[in-house]
């Protein structure tokens, strides 16, 4: 696990570092509680967080309700406190705060690993359950509802002079290929051209349809998404598969847009749909870009 320890004791911090590090764990440790939770939420990684209540300048009761907020439904994130001085009191205002358990100060080495394999037990089942509601159960890819949540954050992150570009994909002819040759193999297409959209580097893949899908190219100007999109266009392309009539083949159609001032990701998608749309109805297997105000058809 990557866990955060915060204390205002630099000898506290150095024993449980101590204790956990040689059992595999990454530890930052923090006398600093404001640092520690600048560092949690700049560390998607960090997992758990030990942290005393006797720190500054936030309390440990202001900073498990701090972190506890990092915590949502994308991310898991297990606290527990600790505290010399264990009563009643502490104990309820330590979990009405967020915190997940709470340990003496300074820790036993087994209660501490015990605490921990809790952790790990909860974090791990979370993180099973995040996967379930974010994956397409075929394709193992986002969702359309987490696609769009994490195109959103992306997004927010970028601001309003940020480079974000979008490529829509839809396999042409996909209803022939069912009829022809079966719904699995139809499923092994579908799989096939998911593959192939997570070999770009960086992009954010996620399956919002039956046979569409989308990709999001954080940091890539219109150009470079369009060449993105032609190297799938040609790819998907190569890609064989057996059928019960002999080898089947496809193609795919590709919509582009990229972001804009006071672009919304509904926005970008839209038309890059509307960039689809074209591609499909002037010839298919091709690429299409959409600018703000001028759609450019890309034949392959």
């Amino acid at each position: 696990m990557h866990i955060v320890v915060v204390d205002p004791s630099r000898v506290v911090l150095k024993v449980i570092s101590g204790l956990l590090t040689p059992r595999g764990h990454t530890v930052d440790t923090f006398t600093d509680s404001r640092e520690a939770l600048d560092f949690i939420t700049d560390n998607a990684s960090v997992t758990a967080m030990i942290t005393s209540l006797e720190v500054r300048p936030l309390s440990g009761l202001e900073l498990c309700w701090s972190a506890r907020l990092l915590a949502d439904a994308h991310r898991p994130l297990y606290i527990i406190t600790m505290s010399s001085a264990r009563n009643a009191r502490n104990l309820a205002e330590a979990l009405d705060s967020g915190s997940d358990d709470f340990i003496d100060k300074p820790p036993g080495p087994e209660e501490l690993y015990a605490r921990l394999r809790a952790a790990e037990r909860m974090t791990g089942m979370q993180r099973e359950l995040i996967r379930l509601a974010e994956a397409d159960s075929l394709t193992g890819l986002l969702n359309r509802r987490a696609f769009l949540q994490r195109v959103g954050d992306v997004a927010d992150r970028a601001g309003a002079h940020g480079r974000l570009s979008m490529i829509l994909v839809d396999i042409d002819h996909f209803k022939a290929i069912n009829d022809q040759h079966g719904h699995d193999v139809g499923d092994t297409a579908i799989r096939g051209v998911a593959g192939e959209l997570l070999t770009e580097a960086g992009g954010i893949v996620g399956r919002i349809g039956g046979e569409e899908f989308a990709l999001a190219l954080p940091g890539r100007n219109l150009e470079e998404a369009e060449a993105a999109a032609g190297r799938l266009r040609l790819r998907c392309t190569q890609l064989r598969f057996k059928g019960q009539r002999g080898p089947v083949q496809l193609t795919a159609s590709f919509g582009v847009s990229t972001w804009s001032e006071g672009e919304t990701v509904g926005g970008l998608l839209k038309r890059a749909d509307i960039a689809l749309y074209e591609a499909k109805s002037t010839g298919r297997n091709r690429v299409v870009s959409a600018a703000t105000d001028l759609i450019l058809a890309r034949a392959g």
